[in-house]
């Protein structure tokens, strides 16, 4: 199945709703490239909502990681909500769950960067 996301503005936040499998492939080369738009467009305060996502290989690892390191060179954030239970014990088992402020819900995440830039 492919990856399909939507973007939805929450406030200063914006979401990316992925819906699909993140695997190498055109999924994990949509996903790259959409964070780097997202970046080069000035969004700081980014939630990728995980809750449609139900397998991610090591290759979709890897494009979170260098996501969540290009936002943060660009001083923005990238923060997970909504993991399904196999995503969350991926993460657990890797320890990316270390490297990634996880929320359960949006509204938290959204909450979690604070006050809204101005």
């Amino acid at each position: 199945m492919p990856l399909h996301m939507v973007d939805k503005l929450m406030g200063d936040v914006l979401v990316v709703d992925a819906r699909g499998r993140l695997t190498l492939g055109r999924e994990t080369e949509a996903l790259r490239t959409r964070i780097k738009e997202l970046v080069e467009s000035g969004h700081k305060r980014i939630v990728l909502d995980l809750s449609g996502v139900d397998y991610i290989d090591s290759a979709g690892l890897g494009v979170l990681v260098a996501g969540a390191a290009s936002i943060r060179k660009a001083a923005g954030e990238l923060k997970l909500a909504n993991l399904t239970e196999r995503v969350r014990g991926l993460m657990q088992i890797t320890r990316l769950s270390t490297l990634f402020e996880v929320h359960d819900n949006l509204e938290k995440a959204r909450l979690s960067f604070g006050p809204p830039l101005i």
